[in-house]
């Protein structure tokens, strides 16, 4: 997160101070930032024991005391010191209930239930002291597998799978030694303001551009040295490192000023001084020690918070990330840097505990697949050695195993963009989600995997446990189901056939996050893809955060395939906090061999202005069509539109039928029972350079408070014949073979 955006979040936050908690259940706060009350609604736990969390009471007590009862008999009670708490024993399964207390008090919350059956997953993890004591005893480097030994001892499987990773990155380094300048604070004069500027956002990414090549060539050298005792690698990494530690803390470089770039250097630092050991002098290891104190305690003290911190107030796109590299860091820190136990016992079993914020216990993200990506490059970078430290395989946890599918699902091979959120518009990055989904030895892993042609990131291959667990399956590589539903999130997926490059792809979003963060206005809408070519897009680019196109374009509805009204007024987006309840959800949801069904829920993401916004669609496999059916409603007459967009031009013929061709996949858009509907051309800013954006909408000629829209998708222009014959409860469309039923 940029010092603009941070200014932001944090004036917002003052502008609405936490609200009093609004009944005797103190421990669900009506604050929409604040942490929910987990677990709850009887809901079967993914993970064994779960972890429970609840807001803290108004006069933040020492100590809370944990209850849990199956039936009337108590079976746990637990002191916390902290507004949440994760066993370190299972629970055997059964139905439970739970509440809690401030220790110095009487007033218990609510009774939430939960259940634990045959289908949660045991992920136990040992109280802090033991996981301190266990790291402690690991020789250094603690954070490399110890199953990997230099690479002169390598038996032929480890040259096998790792071989030609070893010479690309030695190849690499190499090549880098004298291309990747080295970073100076003379190098970026620009001081922040309050009010972003394209000239400083450019700043903050040479900065964040140049770090990052430091930081990689920093590990990289001393990994390889590690390896093969090469010197030139020695004296790279001491030379990297040197210009590292040389950047001045409070300067350009300042976790205030870029926040991905001084938390690189910290965990980037603390991986080298791990890896190179006794081959670092007292003198120069005590210098690049002290800058990864300084920088890493800022991350501490934003963490810790004076109003509540992480645990209070997870929402923010910054804190989730760096309670990771917080946990990174004082395991390969602990023993050398006194504040590293502090470190570790606040955020190591809190980062393995917790489910992401991003999302739900099926795994997910919200914040949309670009930042899925970027999450699991931080994750590649954290939980590996995080694992060889510690011993705890984040990997292992049901969320980790959700998440795997969810790139398989949104992200599949092929695809040419990402989805829904700032850089929806970028091409995925295959080596980074390769390497992510090959820890899980699953067949689906396998087949995402091998449906991938680029090869993992040579520096996370090299760090990888060994053997890679996607090369321990033993059942045929398979793809996940055609149809899914990740609920928490609010999205789905409907693909004609997952395993077939050609496929079909149907991606539809209405989240209950509404569009915080990250995330864009565009409840309700979806996305069409024909072999991985975009049809129906969302539209414009992520130049910068708050810049004057991202605010007034790409993250409006009138940007994506979605419902606005008299002349493109959409979904609420100004605010903070409001975006998270100015929201949408999927309300239905349905796959069969031969059809999908999904429905959303938009309403609230409209903030008032709409009485109902539902839209249905309909994905008929066997005719590879989409039926797509909106019901609005206001409190005052509208002009509704039907927003779409394409990545080639919007084709109108001397008949008015509307079709958009690209790269030979193409889909013809046909408005059924259209009285009263009008097509007309949009314009949006400039795309991004080297892309082309085209913008329509299907008009409603005159103004009312109610409005129905329906619109047959036809992939390949197949020119399927449809009727549509209305009924009592409504209509019943054909399309070939295959009927809907469209109910009032």
């Amino acid at each position: 997160m940029n010092s603009a955006k941070r200014t932001l979040y944090i004036a917002a936050w003052l502008l609405f101070p936490l609200c009093p908690y609004a009944s005797a259940d103190w421990a669900q706060s009506t604050d929409a930032l604040v942490v929910r009350p987990m677990p709850g609604n009887r809901q079967i736990q993914v993970q064994n024991p779960p972890t429970f969390s609840w807001a803290r009471y108004s006069t933040n007590p020492s100590s809370y005391t944990l209850e849990i009862r199956s039936g009337t008999t108590v079976v746990r009670t637990y002191t916390s010191l902290r507004n949440w708490y994760l066993p370190s024993e299972t629970l055997p399964a059964g139905v439970y209930t739970w509440r809690v207390r401030p220790t110095n008090g009487t007033l218990w919350s609510d009774d939430r239930s939960f259940e634990i059956n045959a289908s949660s997953k045991p992920f136990v993890l040992p109280e802090n002291a033991v996981l301190r004591a266990n790291v402690l005893k690991r020789p250094r480097p603690r954070g490399l597998s110890s199953a990997l030994p230099i690479a002169s001892a390598w038996t032929p499987a480890m040259k096998a799978e790792r071989g030609n990773a070893l010479l690309g990155l030695t190849n690499e380094v190499l090549r880098q030694t004298t291309a990747v300048a080295l970073p100076a604070d003379a190098n970026w004069p620009l001081v922040a303001s309050k009010v972003m500027t394209a000239a400083y956002a450019a700043q903050m990414t040479s900065i964040r551009s140049l770090i990052s090549l430091n930081a990689r060539q920093l590990e990289a050298s001393a990994l390889l040295y590690r390896l093969t005792g090469d010197q030139r690698f020695l004296t790279e990494a001491l030379r990297r490192g040197d210009a590292l530690a040389a950047l001045n803390p409070d300067g350009p470089t300042s976790y205030a000023n870029q926040v991905q770039g001084s938390r690189a250097i910290a965990l980037t630092m603390s991986k080298a001084i791990d890896s190179l050991a006794s081959s670092l002098d007292g003198q120069r290891r005590t210098a690049w020690l002290q800058t990864v104190k300084v920088r890493t305690d800022v991350i501490y003290q934003e963490l810790l918070g004076t109003t509540g911190g992480i645990e209070q107030l997870p929402f923010d796109a910054s804190t989730a990330t760096n309670i990771g590299f917080l946990a990174g860091i004082s395991a390969l820190a602990l023993g050398d840097i006194p504040e590293a136990t502090t470190w570790f016992d606040f955020s190591v079993r809190y980062f393995a505990s917790s489910l992401m914020v991003w999302s739900g216990p099926e795994g997910g993200y919200s914040d949309g697949t670009a930042y899925a990506e970027y999450a699991v490059d931080y994750s590649l970078q954290v939980w590996q050695p995080l694992l060889q430290a510690t011993g705890i395989n984040l990997f292992e946890k049901p969320w980790s195993v959700g998440l795997a599918r969810f790139f398989m699902e949104f992200v599949p091979p092929g695809a040419k963009t990402h989805l829904f959120g700032d850089g929806q518009e970028t091409e995925p990055l295959y080596r980074l989600l390769k390497a992510y989904v090959s820890r899980f030895a699953t067949p689906e892993a396998a087949w995402y995997v091998n449906s991938i042609s680029s090869n993992e990131d040579m520096l996370t291959l090299l760090q990888a446990p060994y053997p890679l667990p996607v090369t321990t399956v033993t059942e045929a590589p398979r793809p996940p189901a055609n149809a899914a539903l990740f609920p928490s999130i609010g999205w789905s997926a409907m693909h004609s056939n997952l395993a077939d490059p050609g496929r079909t792809s149907v991606y539809f979003k209405s989240t209950p996050y509404g569009s915080f963060s990250h995330s864009h206005g565009n409840q309700n809408s979806f996305v069409l893809t024909s072999a991985g070519v975009p049809l129906l897009i969302e539209t414009g680019w992520y130049d910068w955060y708050g810049s004057p196109m991202t605010t007034s374009w790409y993250r409006q509805t009138k940007s994506a395939n979605s419902i606005t009204f008299d002349n493109g007024v959409g979904q609420m987006i100004d605010g903070y906090r409001e975006t998270l309840v100015r929201n949408g959800s999927i309300t239905s949801f349905a796959t069969t061999p031969a059809l999908d069904y999904v429905a959303g829920n938009a309403t609230a993401a409209y903030g008032g202005a709409l009485s109902s916004a539902v839209r249905q669609l309909w994905y008929l496999r066997s005719s590879d069509a989409v039926l797509v059916r909106d019901k609005l409603s206001s409190p005052t007459a509208r002009v509704f539109e039907w927003n779409f967009h394409s990545a080639a031009p919007i084709l109108v013929d001397a008949n008015g039928n509307v079709s958009v061709v690209n790269q030979g996949r193409s889909v013809c858009l046909k408005p059924l029972a259209d009285a009263g509907l009008r097509f007309e051309r949009r314009t949006g800013p400039p795309p991004k350079p080297g892309s082309y954006e085209d913008h329509g909408a299907f008009v409603r000629t005159t103004s009312a408070a109610n409005a129905e829209f329906l619109v047959l998708l036809d992939v390949g222009c197949k020119n399927l014949p449809v009727t549509v014959t209305p009924n009592s409860t409504g209509k019943q469309v054909t399309i070939g073979t295959q009927v809907v039923t469209v109910t009032n």
